[in-house]
């Protein structure tokens, strides 16, 4: 695929420093106070001033879950100094936060200014489920998949469905992806399910683990959560005076279409041409990689992620989880932050959390979850089922 593809240089930006939240039920009352408690907190990290930043790339889904709108504005209201400080609001679906720190590094990348902040952000548990099951759909195509039942989480049930009955029963390698996520977020102070709760639980249906959608139990569906993450990217120039600096090898956004209709949503193209591209402009391999944080919204994404990433062929997916590899002692470990699935999924937020995850461990700062030696990580967050996939694969540099 690359053959035929000119990838461009890697972005200039470096990840200097970072806040996240604790995820879960928060007492915040409103997005606005989500970004409050991110926002003063990373630029301290990074030693940066409010008066040297440039720009503010806000990324908050919404969609219904707050009447207020113009989230952008809201930043500057957490942190003195922002007030006058150029700022927009990104959406992207689920990949809305990858979408902010792509703005960011392009505003970078242009020399329109040289500190960017990244706050992604989002308030859900205070919406009922029915409501937030809608909400979600909005990143569908309604025209053609509005009505399914059971919102998202119906529609990569009815995908699991689609699997199952053209590659076999994937139900014990799913409840195993379920299971390492958890017992890797039961190490996250952040994650919003911190239990380990088995391989059996998970693979069991049960009360406390009914069936949600298809063949996808509660325990292969991603959390409902609140909170908040924030990064502070700078130019390579001023990154030469932070305590710390993550650089991005690559970074890729590739889409496709947004109609399940109009393509086989069992293939991702558009995850698997971001993989590609983002491993050619970084100029390695999976073999070189030591973690990936990948989208994990349904079990059946992760899996079908594996397939995308080139870990294993189309229908084999099962293998990768089954043999290990992706364990966090395995030949590469795969959200060892428990990801979406333990660690929640408040959308706006996932994909500055991501890539906050990853250079917690590209610094050794990942405590109970660190990855021994790490060097290199990948970072894949989509938005709707792999319309809007961004690649990110960062590098400690400092």
């Amino acid at each position: 695929m690359t053959d035929q593809i000119t990838v461009p240089p890697a972005p200039e930006g470096q990840i200097i420093g970072w806040a996240h939240s604790r995820f879960g039920k928060s007492e915040a009352a409103d997005v606005e106070a989500l970004m409050a408690e991110v926002t003063s907190a990373a630029l301290e990290h990074a030693g940066i001033g409010a008066e040297q930043v440039g720009g503010i790339f806000a990324g908050v889904f919404n969609g219904g879950f707050q009447k207020q709108g113009f989230e952008a504005a809201l930043v500057a209201l957490g942190a003195e100094g922002l007030a006058h400080t150029p700022a927009v609001r990104l959406e992207n679906a689920c990949a809305t936060g990858s979408a902010a720190i792509t703005a960011a590094l392009d505003f970078i990348g242009s020399g329109r200014g040289k500190v960017a902040l990244v706050v992604g952000a989002e308030k859900m548990t205070a919406t009922p489920g029915a409501e937030v099951g809608d909400i979600l759909l909005g990143a569908s195509y309604r025209a053609e998949e509005g009505d399914t039942p059971g919102g998202f989480a119906g529609v990569f049930g009815g995908i699991a469905n689609s699997y199952f009955q053209r590659y076999g029963d994937v139900s014990r390698e799913l409840a195993m992806i379920a299971a390492k996520n958890h017992a890797n977020g039961a190490q996250n102070p952040y994650a919003h399910m911190q239990k380990d709760f088995g391989f059996d639980f998970c693979n069991t249906v049960s009360e406390k683990n009914p069936i949600a959608a298809g063949p996808l139990r509660r325990t292969d569906c991603s959390l409902v959560s609140d909170g908040a993450a924030a990064l502070v990217i700078v130019h390579p120039d001023i990154a030469t005076e932070a305590p710390r600096a993550i650089a991005f090898r690559a970074q890729r956004q590739a889409n496709d279409y947004l109609p399940l209709s109009r393509r086989d949503p069992l293939e991702l193209a558009g995850a698997r041409r971001a993989w590609a591209e983002g491993l050619a402009q970084a100029g390695v391999t999976l073999d070189d990689l030591s973690l990936v944080e990948t989208h994990d919204c349904f079990t059946i994404a992760e899996l079908l992620e594996y397939e995308a990433m080139g870990l294993a062929e189309r229908g084999q997916g099962g293998r990768v989880i089954s043999e290990g590899v992706t364990a966090r002692d395995g030949k590469l470990p795969v959200n060892p932050s428990g990801g979406l699935k333990s660690k929640g999924h408040p959308i706006g937020a996932t994909g500055v959390s991501q890539h906050v995850m990853a250079a917690m461990q590209l610094t050794g700062e990942a405590g109970g979850m660190q990855v021994p030696g790490a060097t290199l990580a990948g970072v894949f967050n989509m938005g709707g089922v792999a319309v809007a996939n961004y690649l990110s694969i960062l590098e400690r540099v400092k």
